[in-house]
Order: structure tokens, then sequence, then C-alpha cells
């Protein structure tokens, strides 16, 4: 296999130019509990480090942000899905940026790729760059080397970057978007992330687009029931349906549960952000190859475009006060990034242009 990072990695730099590498690797394809290799790794490196060690975490970037950047006034992220394809998700910005019109040619993209294990071996990467078991990337969860840092860690040190104002002096909006697993990543970051709050002080709105994704973070025990309404939810045969990621038992260590930073806390504040829960309206397949089918999602619904309507339904009616989330729908949309954020409704959300109903 091809190697590249030594490259960037010897230049110990947390941001490059350049294009994507393709690497020949087989498709991004479940087989046996095996995760196969990603086709390619991005050819950028974002370093972080932390007291616990240092690491880097492959990414693509529009810009070269170790200079000054003063005709940026908007900075998107995004977060790919369980593929973990980061290339596609790139380019679907790119496109819905040129629909977005001038919004669009004053944006930062900006698109981490968190590997697998398996992704480090099959492309011979070096070894100070961050992997994951699984998608516990989706979860927050630390990764499993060099060093155990969160994916909330990264996304922490990216929006830092980006709050940058010796880089950025004109910056007004971040959007940190995701589809699947990525949107499953934004919304629980939402709720626990850190750094979106330091942004927001500093005058730089943040916004928070969560797209199609197979679960939510749940604030209680209750579940949707069949007529629509909420319940407590009791299953013998499924116990775990409330603990982290689908619920707020056993958290991870980056979430810090304090007297001044409870759940309750945590709720109150997320309820207030700029989020939108972009659906695919046909998204609908309770048995498709992505959707988390474990009890603890079913308890939430039977497919996608169900349990995002329910999630939010169930905080909206437990949140009366300040309300600043919106529920969207791409109609006829099944489970596909680029036609998710390629709609009316995805430029809308990402770039602010255009219009979308609220449901």
């Amino acid at each position: 296999m091809t190697q590249f990072f030594p490259l960037w990695v010897r230049a110990r730099l947390g941001f490059a130019s350049g294009a994507l590498l393709l690497l020949l690797a087989p498709m991004d394809l479940l087989a046996a509990e095996r995760v196969e290799p990603v086709t390619a790794v991005a050819s950028k490196g974002f370093q972080i480090s932390t007291a616990q060690g240092s690491g880097v975490v492959p990414f693509l970037i529009s810009l070269d942000w170790s200079k000054p950047q003063p005709k940026i006034s908007r900075a998107v992220i995004i977060f790919h899905g369980k593929g973990r394809g980061v290339e596609g998700y790139y380019r679907t910005l790119m496109e819905a940026a040129d629909d977005a019109g001038s919004a669009g040619r004053e944006t930062a993209f900006i698109a981490p790729q968190f590997l697998d294990e398996e992704d480090i071996s099959a492309h011979h990467l070096a070894a100070e760059i961050l992997r994951w078991h699984g998608t516990a990337w989706e979860a927050g969860e630390a990764a499993v080397a060099p060093f155990p840092v969160s994916t909330f860690e990264i996304v922490d040190a990216l929006l830092s970057r980006l709050g940058d104002r010796g880089v950025f002096p004109n910056l007004k909006n971040v959007v940190l978007a995701g589809h699947s697993g990525g949107g499953q990543l934004v919304q629980r970051y939402a709720v626990v992330g850190r750094e979106a709050g330091t942004l927001s002080k500093a005058g730089v709105h943040v916004r928070f687009v969560i797209a199609n994704p197979s679960s939510y973070l749940y604030f209680s025990d209750e579940r949707p029931t069949a007529n629509g309404g909420f319940a407590p939810f009791k299953n013998e045969a499924c116990r775990d349906f409330n603990r982290w990621k689908y619920g707020t038992i056993g958290a991870p260590e980056y979430v810090k549960i304090n007297a001044d930073n409870s759940w309750a806390v945590m709720e109150a504040a997320y309820a207030q952000r700029d989020v939108i829960y972009l659906l695919g309206t046909a998204d609908t397949d309770p048995r498709e190859k992505d959707l988390d089918i474990s009890c603890s999602a079913e308890a939430q619904g039977a497919m996608r475009f169900a349990r995002g309507q329910a999630y939010y339904s169930y905080l909206r009616g437990r949140n009366h006060g300040t309300w600043n989330q919106h529920l969207w729908f791409a109609p006829g949309v099944a489970h596909s990034s680029h036609k998710m954020f390629t709609s009316g409704c995805g430029v809308r959300a990402v770039f602010d242009t255009g219009s979308c109903p609220d449901h």
C-alpha cells in the first residue's frame, strides 16, 4: 500500500493543503463482524494534544488555516457516517455550496475522519493516527490508540481553532452537520460538548444539523408508545435501553456530571440551542443495512423517520421555555447523505439560503 502519512506527521502539521489521496482497498462493508478498511484516507492531518498524549486525525479542509482568512464568515464541519467515507461527504458539501451562491463562497469546509483499527493496518498508517473500535466514535467514546481521546475532545479542538480571531477575524457562523452515524455524534455533542458554548460567548453562532441518525440521547426512561405518547419503557430483555449512547447512564469520561452541570442543566441548554433535525421522509426501511436494530434503538421507533419525529416530540414536550430547535423534512429522500444535504432544506440548514417549512 502507498504510505503517505509520515510526510506530514514528521512535519507535525495541524493543517495542510492538497487533495485526497485515494488508496486501493476493499469497499467499506461489514462482514462477519469485521469492518473492512476504508477506501480512502484523508491526506491532511489535524494534531490534537492533551495531558494524556497526542495523536493525529485525518481530515479535509478547503483552505490554509495557517494564515488569516478574513473573507470567511461561515465554517461548516461535516461528520461522515458509519462507512467513514469522508471524501463523499466533502464533495456533497461542495455541491451544496454551489447551490447556496455567495454564502457558499464565504465558507470554510472541514471534514474529519474517525478511522477504525482495520484502517490503520490495511493502509500501513503511522502509529500517531487516531483510531477507534467499530462505531464507538459516534458516541464520543475514547480512541483505542495512540491515546484515549474522546471524539468530543476532537470536536472541541476543531472549534477552538475556528475561534482563533487571528485566523478567522470575521467568522460569524459555525455549522456542525452529520448524517447517520455522524448525525449521532452531532446530536450527543450538542448536548454535552464544551467548546460550542465558548464560541457562542465570543459572538459566533453555532448550529447543529442532525440528519437521519439511527438513535438519539434520551434524558429519561420514557420512550414512544404505540398511541403516539410516551411512557416509561419496561422490557426485561432490554435492560440497557437507557445506557449511553441511548440514555444518560454510563456516559463517557468526557461528560462531567456535577451540581453545576447536571443532566437537567444540559437538557435545558440543549433545548435552547439552534438544532435542526433534518429527516428524509423516505428513510422508512426498518431493515436498512446500516440501521441500528438493537433493542435499545428499536425502543425509540421502528425506523429513522419515525425515531426522529418521536424524539422531537419528546423533547419539545419536556421543555416549555426557550425553544430554538426545528424539525425539517427532505421530501422523498431515503438514507442518502448526498440527497439530504443537497435538498432545499439541506442547503437552507447549512447555509441559511432558501426556505424550509417547520413540521
